[in-house]
């Protein structure tokens, strides 16, 4: 008996290791057979069974068989489905044809995925693919014109990064920088992300889409996941790209001959003949055609229990400014364990280092008011004065109060070096199919180490020519500053996400907590008499009686809980709520805490079943959302009264001693809080004609309340009394959006896309209530030219109205206004008489002239595929918006250089014109004459690729081979007369060009390669 028991336990046994060991796991891809894109949200179910999973967001699956299954069913809403035999193979992929449309791909939302046919908010994605085509320091640089509803001012200065403005301006004081969260950190900077570390980009624009996100989320909410390892042997991919960048739009100025004569017309003065025959053009002088270059190396793999991704990336752009570089180096680890079949572990690691060597100078503004500079001296320097002779510099400012661009560039060594670590690592747990529990720990730690050395210039040479006593340039002791500054922010998230589908009804219910701190300090340390030895330029070997120390700090902590209900009902009508309450150390304590709620809701009209016998609609919903955000960016001691001591304060009178005694220096209102921005969306989604034609048109209403301003307040306390900031201001965006999609495959061979968006948005200042409007935007001698007003756009140029050009003595004699110093004589400005008192008056006369918001901006996007060729091309502009041409005005003197249009299009007695001066010595004021037209529309991006199919390649494990040649920025058609109408800046005091870095267009080329392991190719 016993020993037929145990033959029985040996067979029961041998049975189980027997199932147990035909058991395997088969790990495969899903991708798009148009565009060759990762699909997620696949279904994948083994044939005659009803045991499947589902593709992740990069197309990955994994899947176990047992004996006797033979073959995997894939289907996807809006793609054929497809059945494909297994056999014996462990890798399986699987290559989808379209026929509908991509409403259901998943997309990433906050804390969470969904699929975007059940998104009831306003959301944007944008493909890593899309993002990488372009030679770019950061992402958001790359989807200009891809994102209605999302305006990216850029620049072509090296390592900087550009403006985002989602949806308007909804500030005029807090920060307006959109929230970044990467895997999970949070962060106000992705300058150190290499782009082509990026797999999905998602933007969150609407209150209901953000409120996830609370006080961060009132200008806009963009999440972005880096890439992450696939499971099977190690694949190898290597990218790189080359190409030259050169000044776009290049202003062109007077030559030594058209510049003697339009000094000679304004001043009556002939300028000195051209030093040694010289005829420099300045701009030529600085600028170059700059070398910029990329390489992206990564190695990715793994098993059904781990897998990897590691990632090394170079970029090297120099500027088209001389002796500008900016380098950067960035190494990404991403890692997922799979502990057991309900733990999951993963790891998201990057490091960064980036090194600006003579980054652009600062904007310098001189006691007259003259801008100056390297970009400020080239505009204005005499083109009679040489750059250099025989190792000596042209001395511009024995003729001119300007610089010597040129020695602009080379008097100093500036370079800014900064390493940065950033990372996340997150526990998941799925104790049951529908429970997750998940918590996350991200942190981002960062160092900066900023060096400037001037140099000690003496007396050279002799004559106008060379650089002699007198010269503002020069530098008789050479001087060092250093700054260090370090910052860290971490932050803790722990969620609860639960899921169940009974019947028709669909919920997933999540909930949690986040606590966030951010700590900074800086140091910056001055000694001159420092060795022009650069291994030698540190404080210590300077002159100790000259050191000059500064330094500060700041620190601030959040903490957040948070839910968030999606339903839905038969997959016709869905729901999403809301709520999140944030707790800020930056504001006082009685208003410390702040609920943001949110509730949007959609109907699929197209899911009902009236609508199943119509041949019109493939998908239609109508959604609309309700939701309020905040900003809590304020300066952290905004609340809190500081009183400096040992102030000397004398009670009986100036010949009696002093007595000691505390000043309040800053008043501060004690109940400032929060700026609160509340929003209403309303919008219909459609997707015809098979699919081939889809789009949106979404209305927005954005109205921010208890925004930051300025309060007058009584002139009898602390030591400048004037103003107080306070929650005072109400501004307004209103707008809509349209998006419009075809895509469409002529044949086998042929296929291609167009998409186009554009939106237009109106935003005005609609409360002060007690508040002051702001005066911004100097420009040196033309002073303030903005002026935040209520029923105004925010930024509103503010200036003199010109009416015409006097052109005879008679048309003098007939204007009774008094000019005051300005000048009235034939060929000068008429200007407006704003209040009629028959005085001119440069301040009381002022009128509005438009702001640098545009009224529309829209984007263009085509891709075209034929055979193994591929094309695309980006087109981006805006119209509607004015901007401030500061550099013209900021001619100060007769002596300064002049724009050549304006050498023959200017005024003279046989030239009557109603729109230029007479030759003029500069120093106009502030008027509508340099507002001009910020309207704009360029070819953004222009790319062809080949990509090689052979057999040869496989056989020297070659997975894949593109090659592509691109231009970035390749023509730009605007109206304004200046270098860029793209002019980055504060809310109140943007779309002004005094010296901005001009734009750059870039012409490379790249590849684009894949190696295959042999295992993998044999299998292939």
């Amino acid at each position: 008996m016993n020993n037929k028991v145990l033959l029985c336990f040996v067979l029961i046994q041998i049975s189980w290791f027997s199932s147990f060991a035909q058991e395997r796991t088969i790990t495969g891809k899903v991708t798009s057979k148009e565009d060759g894109l990762a699909l997620p949200g696949v279904n994948i179910v083994v044939k005659g069974t009803l045991r499947g999973t589902t593709s992740d967001i990069e197309g990955n699956f994994k899947i176990s068989l047992e004996a006797g299954d033979k073959a995997l069913s894939f289907s996807f809403i809006g793609y054929k489905s497809q059945l494909v035999e297994v056999g014996n193979q462990s890798n399986v992929s699987a290559v989808l044809e379209s026929e509908a449309t991509n409403l259901q791909e998943i997309v990433v939302v906050g804390y969470g995925t969904q699929k975007k046919s059940d998104i009831t908010g306003s959301t944007a994605n944008i493909k890593g693919e899309e993002l990488s085509k372009q030679p770019v320091l950061t992402a958001t640089q790359a989807i200009q014109g891809k994102v209605a509803g999302v305006q990216i001012i850029t620049s072509g200065q090296p390592g900087s990064s550009p403006q985002i403005r989602v949806r308007g301006v909804s500030t005029a004081f807090a920060n307006t920088t959109s929230l970044f969260v990467v895997d999970g950190v949070l962060t106000d900077d992705i300058s150190n992300i290499n782009t082509a570390d990026i797999i999905d980009m998602t933007v969150l624009k609407d209150a209901s889409a953000s409120a996830i996100y609370g006080s961060r989320g009132a200008n806009g909410v963009i999440l972005i996941t880096t890439r992450k390892g696939v499971s099977g042997k190690m694949k190898i991919s290597y990218s790189t790209q080359v190409g030259f960048r050169q000044a776009a739009n290049l202003v062109p100025m007077a030559n030594s001959a058209e510049y003697a004569n339009y000094v000679q017309a304004s001043t009556g003065v002939i300028p000195p003949a051209p030093q040694n025959n010289a005829n420099t053009n300045w701009y030529s002088t600085i600028l170059r055609n700059a070398l910029e270059q990329t390489h992206n190396i990564s190695f990715s793999g793994g098993t059904d229990k781990s897998t990897y991704l590691f990632n090394v990336g170079y970029m090297n752009d120099q500027g088209i400014i001389l002796d500008n570089t900016f380098k950067r180096l960035t190494l990404r680890l991403n890692s997922e364990y799979f502990i057991t079949d309900q733990i999951k572990l993963g790891v998201q690691a990057s490091y960064s280092n980036s090194i600006n060597q003579n980054g652009f100078n600062n904007i310098n503004i001189d006691a007259n008011g003259n801008v100056g500079g390297v970009y400020g001296d080239a505009y204005r320097a005499a083109p009679i004065i040489p750059s250099r002779i025989g190792g000596l510099y042209g001395n511009t400012s024995v003729y001119q109060n300007v610089g010597n661009p040129l020695l602009d560039l080379n008097d100093n060594s500036v370079k800014v070096d900064n390493n940065r670590l950033q990372g996340s690592t997150y526990l998941q747990y799925k104790p049951v199919s529908w429970l997750t529990l998940k918590s996350s720990v991200g942190a981002d730690w960062q160092n900066t180490l900023s060096r400037l050395y001037d140099y000690a210039f003496t007396a050279i040479g002799a004559g106008n020519v060379f650089l002699t006593p007198g010269g503002n340039q020069l530098n008789t002791i050479s001087d060092l500053n250093v700054q260090n500054s370090q910052t860290f922010r971490w932050v803790w998230d722990n969620t609860t996400t639960i899921t169940k589908k009974f019947d028709k009804h669909d919920f997933t219910f999540l909930a949690g907590t986040t606590a966030e701190r951010y700590y900074t300090q800086l140091f910056s340390g001055y000694r001159n008499n420092v060795p022009p030895d650069p291994s030698l330029w540190y404080l210590d070997n300077g002159n100790a009686n000259s050191s000059q120390n500064t330094g500060n700090g700041d620190e601030w902590t959040r903490n957040s809980y948070l839910a968030r209900l999606n339903y839905g009902y038969d997959g016709k009508y869905l729901l999403t709520a809301t709520v999140r309450r944030d707790g800020s150390s930056r504001l006082p304590t009685a208003n410390r805490w702040q609920n943001y709620p949110s509730v949007g809701a959609a109907w699929v009209i197209s899911s009902e079943d009236f609508m199943s016998g119509q041949q019109i609609f493939d998908f239609l919903k109508l959604r609309a959302s309700y939701g309020k955000v905040g900003n809590d960016q304020i300066p952290t001691n905004s609340f809190t009264q500081t009183v400096t001591q040992n102030q000397a304060y004398p009670f009986t009178g100036y010949l009696n001693p002093a007595t000691p005694g505390s000043l309040i220096q800053v008043i501060i209102d004690p109940h400032i809080t929060w700026e609160v921005t509340t929003e209403y969306d309303l919008a219909i989604e459609f997707a015809i004609l098979h699919s081939k034609l889809s789009g949106e048109v979404n209305y927005y209403h954005k109205q921010l309340d208890n925004g930051i301003d300025q309060v007058p307040i009584s002139g009898t306390v602390g030591a400048n009394p004037a103003t107080i900031i306070s929650n005072v201001m109400g501004i307004q965006n209103k707008g809509l959006e349209v998006v419009l999609n075809w895509k469409d495959r002529i044949n086998e061979n042929l296929s291609y896309t167009v998409s186009g968006n554009v939106t237009l948005n109106k935003n005005q200042v609609t409360a002060l209530n007690g508040g002051q409007n702001i005066y911004d935007g100097y420009t040196g001698s033309g002073g303030f030219v903005t002026n935040t007003d209520i029923g105004h756009p925010v930024g509103s140029f503010y200036v003199l109205k010109t009416t015409g050009v006097f052109n005879s003595a008679a048309d003098v004699a007939s204007n009774n206004v008094n000019y005051g110093g300005l000048s009235k004589a034939p060929g000068s400005f008429k200007y407006f008489d704003k209040n009629g008192d028959g005085i001119l008056d440069p301040t009381a006369d002022r009128v509005f002239s438009g702001s640098y918001q545009p009224v529309a901006y829209y984007g263009i996007n085509l891709g075209v595929k034929y055979k193994n060729w591929d094309f695309g091309t980006n087109i981006y502009g805006n119209a509607g918006n004015n901007v401030y041409n500061g550099k013209r005005a900021s001619r100060f003197q007769g002596t300064d250089n002049i724009e050549r249009a304006l050498v023959y299009n200017r005024w003279t007695p046989s030239n009557l014109t109603q729109t230029q001066p007479a030759a003029n010595g500069g120093n106009l004021p502030a008027s509508t004459y340099f507002v001009e037209s910020g309207s704009f529309v360029r070819v953004n991006n222009l790319t062809v690729g080949y990509t090689f199919q052979s057999d040869l390649l496989k056989r020297i494990r070659v997975a894949n081979l593109r090659v592509f040649a691109m231009s970035q920025n390749l023509f730009t058609y605007k109206k304004y007369s200046g270098f860029t109408s793209e002019l980055p800046g504060s809310p109140t005091a943007s779309g002004i060009e005094t010296q901005t870095y001009p734009t750059t267009r870039t012409v490379a080329v790249g590849v684009n390669v894949g190696f295959l392991i042999r295992d993998e190719m044999n299998q292939k």
